[in-house]
């Protein structure tokens, strides 16, 4: 098999090497799936939380070990990696718990001489792909309620982020009976292959629009099941009664955690006119005081892009946005030093047709626009096709209320940006896809359900 060579994301050079899978070892997966399915599908849902609770137990013992490995493929600081292992234990151990709630629906008679009830199911072997900016994460996302729901799964992590989602199988191998998760590692072939073996009957996706609308499109083919967590361009409406200094120290981290990889991360500000000028000075000098740096270094709150073509992806949007007129409040550069490293970056005077406002950069750029007051707010925040989240920010509770219910985003925090919790769902509208990620109704995008009718004779 081929080697893929993984390159340091902070010096640009090759850290090791590994071998890729081919379209035969897609299958021989799948096989091993397959033929795990019916003893796992049977197991009880006690049993597979008691499986899950296990791992979560084995990710938790090697935490460290995990941070450093997504830490050293992806350019994130440590200590933010650090910071997302708690939430992934977290999730393995609520859907673990979450599996065991009966939640199908009720037994009743709705016609005479008749009772039905409904079963849940799960699906049989689903395709988890998982995207390069939270590899572990997002691969424990889709394996713990995939699981849960009593499917077996195959993962493919992007080839540019893999270990951390490697060590997870290998962890889960010690726990979960053979077949019931693997793993395959490659490009585009290798992802293509498993989407399209007829056995897989979900496909769960991360990535942005266009690789989900291409994943949809091969699904179709076979009418297979797609469950689709897409790219965002969220907004943040800093009303003229807000916070601002606890905006700006919540938006600075919010628009430039992970180098701006994130797909909700706080990149498209809109700012009421009477705080614009405000609002504006005091987010351009925060980020000027961000440490950009080695990621292993704990003092370091920015790192490198993942990749070259990430790097010269955000530097073409820079450029185009400031041949274009917009003003470079600070950055817009790439910085002169080993490895994928751009300058945080805040944009000024950008129109709401401009590529950088319509189109997701993924990287440590933000866009700060103004607008006379709340209907334009609304409306500006609205006017992308994207629709995963926003967030809004006033000191009034029903100037709150009235934007969650405008805005047209799957996630909207009132005061505040990026914070996910285990109970509740993450998903997105418009072309951010569809599905849930995290809560109970994650374990439901894994399952189908059954009507079941049985006449009582008399």
């Amino acid at each position: 098999m081929p080697l893929l060579d993984l390159v340091d994301p902070a010096t640009g050079g090759v850290r090791s090497s590994l071998a890729t899978s081919d379209t035969a070892a897609v299958t021989r997966a799948v096989d091993a799936a397959a033929a795990a399915f019916p003893d796992w599908s049977r197991s009880t849902p006690g049993a597979r939380a008691d499986a899950l609770l296990a791992l979560a137990g084995l990710v938790e013992e090697h935490a460290e070990e995990l941070a450093l490995l997504d830490s050293e493929d992806v350019g994130k600081p440590v200590h933010h990696a650090r910071e997302e292992l708690p939430g992934v234990v977290d999730n393995l151990r609520f859907l673990a718990g979450a599996s065991r709630v009966p939640s199908a629906g009720s037994a009743g008679e709705y016609a005479a001489g008749r009772t039905s009830t409904l079963r849940r199911e799960p699906l049989g072997v689903v395709a988890l792909v998982t995207p390069w900016n939270y590899p572990l994460l997002e691969a424990v996302w889709k394996v713990a309620p995939a699981l849960a729901a009593g499917n077996t799964a195959v993962v493919k992590p992007s080839e540019l982020t893999p270990r951390s989602t490697l060590r997870l199988v290998e962890l889960a191998s010690r726990v979960l009976p053979a077949g019931v998760l693997g793993v395959v590692l490659g490009g585009a072939e290798v992802g293509q292959a498993l989407v399209r073996d007829p056995r897989v009957r979900l496909v769960s996706l991360t990535g942005d629009s266009a690789t989900g609308s291409a994943v949809a499109a091969t699904a179709a083919e076979s009418l297979t099941r797609v469950h689709l967590e897409l790219g965002g361009k969220a907004p943040v409406v800093v009303c003229d009664d807000a916070d601002l200094d606890d905006a700006v120290a919540t938006l600075v981290p919010a628009g430039f955690l992970n180098a701006g990889q994130d797909c909700t991360a706080a990149c498209r500000v809109l700012v009421a006119d009477s705080v614009h000028d405000a609002f504006l000075a005091a987010y351009v000098e925060a980020v000027r005081d961000l440490r950009v740096g080695d990621p292993a270094d704990e003092d370091t709150r920015l790192g490198p892009l993942v990749s070259r073509r990430q790097l010269e992806r955000v530097a073409g949007f820079v450029d185009r946005a400031v041949a274009g007129g917009a003003r470079v409040e600070v950055g817009g550069r790439r910085l002169e030093r080993p490895g994928w490293f751009y300058a945080p970056t805040v944009l000024s005077g950008v129109g709401q047709r401009d590529e950088v406002v319509q189109r997701e950069v993924f990287g440590p750029v933000v866009t700060v626009q103004r607008a006379p007051d709340d209907e334009a707010l609304l409306a500006l925040a609205n006017d992308v096709e994207q629709g995963l989240a926003a967030s809004v920010w006033t000191a009034s509770l029903a100037r709150a209320d009235r934007f969650t219910r405008g805005l047209d985003f799957g996630t909207v925090w009132v005061n505040d940006h990026l914070t996910t919790v285990s109970e509740m769902p993450f998903g997105g509208f418009g072309a951010s896809g569809y599905g849930a990620e995290l809560s109970t109704r994650s374990i439901d995008d894994y399952s189908r359900f059954k009507h079941v009718m049985t006449r009582v004779p008399r």
